[in-house]
């Protein structure tokens, strides 16, 4: 197959969700799932906390919902945005429910709703810690029904087709036959997911390259405040383990306290809500904390919480850190703040569409206006079901695209692409592991004041040198591919490249 009517690139809830309501509405047309890795390979399969909405509105408000996602934001979310998001977030998550998803409840039947940092009320819907998980798994199932749909698992997208500012489709690498193709669509959709392996300590898996912005960068859609990248304040200190695990926030609303080596409860030296702040705030209360102390990472003391509830709640973590050697009913979890969420991305309107003609992003690639320059916890995978349904509708309603047939301005390379030497491989991991440590200390610095920050600027623009003439002179790897993605949004962080502009 190398035409189809909507090709989705990502199989994360953006993704899914978006195939799952074209497929439903649109018999007709034929969709493809193109992804890097197996089809549950996924940011969302990580996701722990659950989805914030207001599912009681008796203890809760919408208005409330809102104003913490503004306060979150710290002035750059689009209010417009959040109030579509917030108003409409019950009724996707009701529809999630119809699509087979299971969310804790009380034993009275009502929903068991957690509370996190930056939040006013308990408002997070969750399975377990586990929540994305049980998305991922519910999304995939639900598809199977479809026989519109089909999945390319395993092939690497390298680049997007773009003819007149007009996107038709996309380039792409399959690991199956070791060939680049082309594959041609009505209409092409972003939903790549985001970029924390640009940084040295991160939670987001190893497949997190920034694919999708990088590609939509180097065709010219307009990218917006990438350089808002939130750290998550506690994840799991192991040294050099990548991706790092994530303790979950909805581990502090559930009553654990963040201490120092002395025992202090330090954050409150920072913030009134101490360790209910937003994740920002929680994150730059470590980062000075360890500067001061010299240490290399925190504590999170849960050994005065019931052990029934805590194992119930967070059966995934207290594995997680049992077979790290820590019980967490005894023990202090040694945490540290690590690279977790991409808050800018591609600039798309409130339908998800960008400024190329044909090609729509949601989730973490967007910038949709709604998280600002720090994501309320919780809120991203809502972002993801509330764009998607509202891409799908002017997708549905759009129809004809109206893409004329490309195909012969874009031939395929039939060749067979050789195998890369291990040498080769090397020298790609270490230009990466470089990358990371700079990124991570110039990340760091922004937040210390750290004078240095132009000459780690300069390293940057000179391993993207390095790296793009290795990508122009040497054979297709996934792996240079994937550092040429990498060091393309390391230079737009460091430039902290801004759009402003309004998308209709």
């Amino acid at each position: 197959m190398n035409h189809t009517d909507v090709l989705v690139l990502g199989s994360g809830i953006a993704g899914l969700s978006f195939a799952l309501k074209v497929a439903q509405k649109g018999p007709d047309f034929n969709i493809c799932i193109l992804t890097k890795a197996d089809k549950n390979e996924t940011n969302t399969k990580y996701a722990q906390g659950g989805i914030a909405a207001v599912m009681n509105t008796l203890t809760d408000t919408f208005d409330a919902h809102i104003n913490d996602t503004l306060e979150s934001g710290k002035g750059y979310c689009d209010s417009g945005v959040v109030e579509m998001v917030v108003n409409k977030a019950p009724k996707r998550l009701v529809e999630m429910i119809e699509w087979g998803a299971s969310f804790d409840k009380k034993p009275s039947g009502e929903w068991d709703l957690g509370l996190e940092g930056g939040h006013s009320q308990s408002r997070i819907l969750h399975h377990k810690d586990k929540t994305g998980y049980e998305i991922e798994r519910a999304l995939l199932e639900k598809l199977k029904s479809f026989r519109n749909i089909y999945f390319f698992t395993h092939h690497f997208a390298i680049d997007l087709l773009v003819k007149e500012h007009t996107c038709v489709g996309v380039k792409y690498y399959n690991k199956r036959s070791r060939k680049i193709e082309n594959l041609f669509a009505q209409l092409t959709y972003l939903a790549t997911g985001g970029s924390g392996q640009i940084f040295e300590t991160t939670t987001n898996p190893v497949i997190a390259t920034g694919d999708g912005v990088a590609m939509a960068h180097r065709a010219d859609a307009a990218i917006k405040d990438l350089h808002f990248i939130q750290f998550h304040p506690t994840a799991l200190f192991l040294k050099k383990e990548n991706p790092a695990f994530l303790i979950s926030e909805a581990v502090r609303g559930a009553g654990a306290k963040l201490v120092n080596k002395a025992g202090e409860r330090f954050v409150f030296n920072y913030h009134p809500s101490g360790e209910l702040a937003t994740r920002d705030v929680v994150s730059h209360a470590i980062f000075s904390e360890l500067q001061k102390t010299g240490e290399a990472c925190v504590y999170l003391d849960c050994t005065h919480l019931d052990e029934k509830a805590f194992t119930a709640h967070f059966p995934t973590i207290t594995e997680r850190c049992r077979k790290a050697g820590i019980d967490v009913f005894r023990d202090l979890i040694t945490v540290t703040p690590a690279a977790h969420y991409q808050c800018g991305g591609i600039a798309v309107n409130k339908n998800g569409r960008t400024g190329l003609k044909n090609l729509y992003a949601n989730g973490e690639c967007a910038n949709t206006g709604l998280h600002g320059a720090n994501r309320l916890a919780s809120n991203s995978l809502l972002e993801a079901l509330v764009f998607a349904h509202e891409a799908a509708t002017e997708v549905i309603e759009k129809k004809d695209m109206g893409n004329p047939n490309l195909s012969l301005d874009f031939p395929s390379e039939a060749a067979v692409i050789p195998l890369t030497l291990p040498q080769d491989l090397a020298v790609y991991k270490t230009l990466r592991e470089q990358l990371q440590a700079v990124m991570q200390i110039y990340y760091l610095g922004k937040h210390s004041g750290n004078p240095g920050q132009n000459d780690l600027k300069n390293k940057v623009i000179a391993l993207a040198g390095e790296i793009e003439n290795l990508f122009n002179t040497s054979a297709f790897h996934i792996s240079l591919c994937e550092l040429r993605n990498l060091v393309d949004l390391a230079l737009l962080i460091v430039n902290e490249k801004k759009a402003d502009i309004t998308l209709k």
